[in-house]
């Protein structure tokens, strides 16, 4: 009975077209082909027999690289693609950097608040009260409201309401409402 060896290593087996080939082989020499024999029969009656061929071989070597040359799995041309890239496109000394989720969550949202903050954000129009042009009692707190609200400063709101209970304490802990007429 006949036995035949199946690799351990599947991904290095290469579909093989004609003689043995893979496709990009193939393409390859065809390349190499189409440059270097042309190129020999213009020049060995100019430059030599020997000459020739030289410049046939010098020719053609880079498209027998490209055709047979793999490392690590990866052709030629990704193999060069990342010396260039490490080489000169990116900076020698690359600095550590991490992503921190949070502070990026964080900071969507303090802009989807600042977004909504611009919407809210309406004129308002202060009512005369019945009392001499001056706001007192509940009018007055809730225009203080949405000057705190409108300048960004919540802790003015709290520190001006702390200061009204503090005087209305002061006072026997009455405070003085405006009768709204």
């Amino acid at each position: 009975m006949a036995y035949v060896s199946v690799p351990k290593d599947l991904t290095k087996v290469k579909n093989k077209v004609v003689l043995n080939l893979t496709k990009r082989q193939i393409i390859c020499f065809a390349a190499a082909a189409a440059v270097g024999i042309p190129f020999y029969f213009v020049t060995r009656d100019v430059i030599g027999n020997s000459s020739a061929v030289m410049g046939m071989v010098v020719l053609m070597v880079p498209a027998f690289l490209f055709a047979m040359y793999e490392k690590d799995g990866m052709p030629l041309e990704k193999v060069l693609m990342n010396i260039i890239t490490v080489r000169f496109l990116r900076p020698q000394v690359r600095m550590y950097e991490t992503e921190n989720l949070f502070e990026k969550e964080e900071r969507q949202m303090e802009a989807v608040s600042r977004k909504k903050k611009r919407k809210r954000k309406k004129k308002v129009y202060k009512k005369k009260a019945a009392s001499g042009g001056r706001n007192l009692g509940r009018n007055m707190d809730a225009v203080r409201r949405q000057e705190a609200w409108d300048s960004g400063t919540e802790k003015d709101l709290n520190r001006r309401n702390a200061e009204a209970g503090y005087h209305a304490a002061g006072r026997g802990g009455r405070r003085n409402h405006a009768r709204q007429g």
